[in-house]
């Protein structure tokens, strides 16, 4: 049974400002490997599950592609549509990845930008399943903060520790991809491809890309005020002329269900 806590329907409603001003994109190299690979062509039709204000999806329009946008959170999904307002191949859907309310075998490649860990995956599964024509792809994003060489980030990822509501059971949950695309004997049916990109924040772009984040309190939150101190604390002890730098690998797995 999907646990309430997760729900990205609401959790998302009041920071759709930021996250339209300081999340990151996704690094053009994607569109490039994806075409080198043969899955994806200027023809293919997409659904972007999770589109939320429109970041992957756009990607994807530039291409010419025919994008259909499914978003569960109004205040996102209305967002997205602002946003993407100037392509004629989007289409904005009120759905989810367990009910999209697509067609049967209408698309090509369903894609999941920074949203996966939110569905439920067995009925995910299965609408996926519905919805892909045969021999489609599942491409799944994230842009994970690389902490391996960089002490600011380190240090960031024990800030989120400290003050995130509900940080530790979201990082903590199963992604069981083996399950969830299947295997063909003991071959996994999915592959990983990694890309680096990075963000350049001042104080106001920190700040902005924390309170983003859906586990991040809010101003009506007792440990607001603290927070804040304290991640000014970390901006001055690491900044360089006035600038933090949010490196990230943009982890893609890609795959076919069984």
């Amino acid at each position: 049974m999907f646990d309430k806590k997760f729900d990205s329907k609401r959790r998302f409603s009041s920071r759709v400002e930021n996250y339209i001003k300081y999340r990151p994109s996704y690094p053009q190299e994607i569109i490039f490997f994806l075409k080198e690979k043969q899955i994806l062509s200027n023809d293919s039709a997409i659904a972007d599950i999770g589109s939320g204000t429109g970041i992957l999806s756009e990607l994807f329009l530039k291409e010419g592609n025919q994008v259909y946008g499914i978003e569960p959170n109004f205040d996102m999904r209305k967002a997205g549509e602002t946003q993407l307002s100037k392509y004629s191949n989007f289409v904005s859907v009120e759905g989810s990845a367990e009910n999209t309310s697509l067609n049967s075998s209408s698309v090509d490649i369903i894609t999941a930008g920074q949203a996966f860990h939110w569905f439920d995956l067995e009925t995910t599964r299965k609408e996926f399943l519905r919805i892909l024509k045969p021999k489609g792809w599942v491409i799944l994003i994230w842009n994970r903060r690389e902490k391996q060489n960089n002490e600011f980030l380190k240090e960031y990822e024990k800030f989120l520790l400290k003050y995130g509501t509900d940080y530790k059971a979201i990082e903590k949950k199963k992604l069981d991809f083996d399950k969830f695309f299947g295997k063909n004997r003991t071959d996994m049916n999915y592959n990983y491809k990694k890309f680096d990109i990075y963000q350049m924040f001042d104080y106001e772009g920190l700040e902005g890309r924390l309170l983003s984040t859906s586990y991040i309190p809010l101003n009506d939150h007792p440990t607001f005020n603290g927070m804040m101190i304290d991640l000014k604390k970390l901006f001055d002890k690491y900044q360089q002329n006035g600038l933090i730098k949010f490196e990230y690998k943009t982890e893609v797995i890609y795959g076919q269900l069984i």
